[in-house]
């Protein structure tokens, strides 16, 4: 059996987040992960994989390694300064009824 030397073996596959559009939705949403050894391939396998009924019109395919979060104990830090601050808030501002979807 011969190998394909420009793809890495399986075991080394980075992990890959998938997110998918809904044909009805306006965001993507995180469906699950998948192991790929190229963007283009996980996005082909996350069509297999998340998309057989046709429900997505949009895939997006993220190298898990690359994503960086905050941690929960940050939350105080970041998201409670917000609080007392309502013009921060997409509420505060008058909203046009010809606005759609934001």
């Amino acid at each position: 059996m011969s190998t394909d030397t420009a793809t890495p073996p399986r075991a080394e596959w980075p992990l890959w987040e998938i997110f998918i559009r809904s044909q009805h939705g306006l965001a993507h949403k995180h469906v699950g992960s998948l192991h790929a050894a190229d963007a283009a391939m996980a996005v082909k396998n996350a069509r297999d994989v998340y998309t057989r009924r046709n429900e997505g019109v949009s895939i997006w395919v993220v190298r898990a390694a690359d994503i960086h979060a905050s941690a929960p104990g940050d939350k105080a830090a970041l998201f409670d300064p917000a609080n007392d601050k309502v013009y921060r808030h997409p509420t505060f501002f008058p909203m046009p009824d010809e606005v759609k979807h934001l």
